[in-house]
């Protein structure tokens, strides 16, 4: 039997681990989002650093051509956005634009005379971070990591509440600042096409639709009162700004719409390893505390991995997407480029087909499935979610959050995971 002071020692154990919840201090145990870890630009910092690998630089784009090339980001994800929402907000503006370009795990940004090229990309465990990087020419470029100063906007609700990434659309005055006053959008696969792009440049076609791109706010009294008809639809953008410092001519619409689901789908990827960690973290102090055994699951640990777990399968099987009413067309190379890459099955087919009639995606599940971030979630979290996919794949769920699965959509994403992601689903 617990005698009382161990019993007073196991609340204050409570106490102390629900208050680390409470306020999710990434610094601490299980998640050490601090300590050094093992993403894409770390690693290339390990290679210069050993010598292995060099950054060319020159004079027009500083580092930027050989961080893409070296990071194998195309050139073709460009996109341009002049709101002032970058911590280089002095050197951008509708007429000079930061650019960003971006893979699977990695973003750029560059701006015009800048200080430093803006770097976020993807722990497999730690979620979002981030780095700048000198557009200095040295023998040996340095990455810089964030001390934290990031974390203000990429830590909150807006990105699941975990180290994250997010794409905002903002009311833009002349000069490029965000009207505040009138409210932002955190922008994804779900967001209406009206609300999206603000402070964007957006080349492209998409029919009837119409969104906040390409236009600016004029009138101060009025900062809601935006011309979207004027942004609408326009596949050359260098009637907006001079296009010729840029890698591209381009502000791709079809790269947007990818890159606003797949930031989202990151951070959905991190929550739940987050929060698998934490609960069995949990779950070890209360298993000694109480001395049960080691491997003892707590029924609320179950609901917690089980609750993130249906966060992610609704977002990664897109059940709440906003549904294309036109045909959206971009006109970079992305698309093509993007396609090319997926993994497919035996009869051809990928997940990172698109659609772009009524949908983003052909095959509605995320290619992030195959990413290195939903490897590294903890086991019982992976199992878990393989268990749910299977259910909803073959039909044994067929509730209203997945109703928009068609019974072709489930078979076909079914077979395709089947056989690109063999062992996954037993």
């Amino acid at each position: 039997m617990k005698t009382l002071a161990q019993l007073f020692c196991f609340v204050l154990v409570l106490m102390t681990v629900q208050a680390a919840w409470a306020q999710m201090d990434f610094e601490r145990e299980p998640i050490n989002y601090n300590e050094a870890g093992h993403d894409p630009v770390t690693a290339l910092q390990e290679q210069i650093s050993n010598g292995s690998k060099t950054l060319t630089f020159d004079e027009k784009h500083g580092y930027l051509l050989a961080v893409l090339e070296t990071l194998g980001i195309p050139k073709a994800s460009q996109m341009l956005v002049f709101s002032k929402t970058s911590f280089q907000l002095r050197q951008i503006s509708p007429e000079r634009p930061r650019a960003i370009y971006f893979n699977d795990h990695t973003y750029v940004g560059w701006v015009q005379g800048g200080d430093v090229l803006e770097i976020s990309t993807v722990d497999p465990q730690q979620g979002a971070k981030f780095y700048t990087l000198a557009q200095e020419p040295v023998a040996q470029p340095e990455f810089l990591r964030d001390k934290g100063q990031c974390l203000t906007c990429h830590a909150s609700s807006k990105t699941q509440g975990v180290p994250g990434h997010l794409v905002r659309s903002v009311f833009v005055d002349p000069t490029g600042q965000p009207r505040y006053g009138s409210g932002t959008y955190r922008t994804d696969q779900n967001s209406p096409f009206e609300k999206r792009w603000g402070g964007w440049y957006v080349s492209g076609t998409h029919g009837s639709m119409q969104h906040m791109g390409n236009v600016l706010s004029e009138d101060r009294s009025q900062p809601e009162e935006i011309d979207r008809a004027a942004g609408a639809n326009r596949t050359e953008i260098s009637e907006l700004l001079n296009v010729e410092p840029y890698l591209e001519p381009t502000s791709d619409i079809v790269a947007l719409m990818v890159l606003e689901h797949q930031t989202q789908m990151h951070n959905f990827i991190t929550a739940l390893n987050y929060e698998a960690r934490s609960a069995v973290h949990y779950d070890s102090i209360m298993n000694k505390a109480l001395d049960r055994g080691a491997d003892y699951q707590s029924e609320s640990t179950q609901r917690r991995i089980d609750s993130a777990v249906e966060k992610l399968l609704q977002y990664m099987l897109f059940s709440e997407e906003f549904s294309l009413t036109s045909p959206v067309r971009g006109v970079s190379q992305f698309t093509q480029e993007f396609s090319a890459l997926g993994e497919r099955d035996t009869q051809g087919r990928s997940l990172r087909e698109l659609d772009l009639n009524t949908r983003l995606f052909k095959y509605p599940c995320s290619y992030l499935i195959y990413s290195e971030a939903f490897a590294a979630l903890p086991e019982v979290a992976q199992r878990r979610v393989a268990e749910r996919l299977k259910e909803i794949l073959t039909g044994e769920d067929n509730s209203q959050d997945f109703a928009h699965l068609t019974e072709a959509d489930r078979t076909a994403i079914l077979e395709i995971l089947r056989d690109t992601k063999p062992g996954f689903m037993q």
